[in-house]
C-alpha cells in the first residue's frame, strides 16, 4: 500500500523530532491513504506561498501489524475522547501508530506512526509538487 504526507518540503527520512504535540492521535508523524487528502493538507502551504509537496512511501503492512496499533474504524465516544486527551497534552498511551478519521473532515483517514518502530513500516518513494 502506499502512504502519503503532505507538507511544504519532501520528507525522504521521517523522524519524531519535527513533530507537534497535541495532535488528534498525539505526536507523530501523519500520513493518508487517500491521495486527495493530501493534496488538501498541501492546501495550507500553499496559502501561505510555499510548494505544496507530497511524500510517498510504501508501506509495510506485514512489519505494521506486529506492533501496538489502535484503530478507530469509525467515529464514536472512545475516538472522541482520545482525541480530546491527545489535544490536550494529556496522552499517556504507548501506542506505535493510531488509525483513524479526522475530527472536522471527512471522507479521510489518518495514520499517526508514534515511534520509531512504527516508521521502520515506511519506504519512501520519492516526491511530487502540487
Amino acid at each position: 500500500m502506499i502512504l502519503y504526507h503532505g507538507s511544504y518540503l519532501a520528507i525522504e527520512n521521517p523522524d519524531l523530532l519535527h513533530s507537534r504535540p497535541n495532535l488528534d492521535f498525539g505526536k507523530g508523524f501523519y500520513l493518508t491513504s487517500i491521495r486527495e487528502q493530501a493534496v488538501k493538507w498541501c492546501g495550507k502551504f500553499v496559502k501561505r506561498g510555499k510548494e505544496g509537496i507530497i511524500s510517498n512511501y510504501m508501506f509495510d503492512e506485514e512489519l505494521f501489524q506486529r506492533l501496538k496499533v489502535l484503530r478507530f474504524d469509525s467515529y464514536s465516544e472512545d475516538w472522541l475522547e482520545f482525541i480530546l486527551t491527545c489535544r490536550s497534552g494529556k496522552d499517556s498511551s504507548d501506542y506505535d501508530a493510531v488509525c483513524g478519521g479526522i475530527a472536522n473532515e471527512k471522507p479521510n483517514i489518518q495514520i499517526a506512526l508514534r515511534t520509531d518502530a512504527a516508521l521502520t513500516c515506511l519506504k519512501y518513494m520519492g516526491c511530487e509538487k502540487i
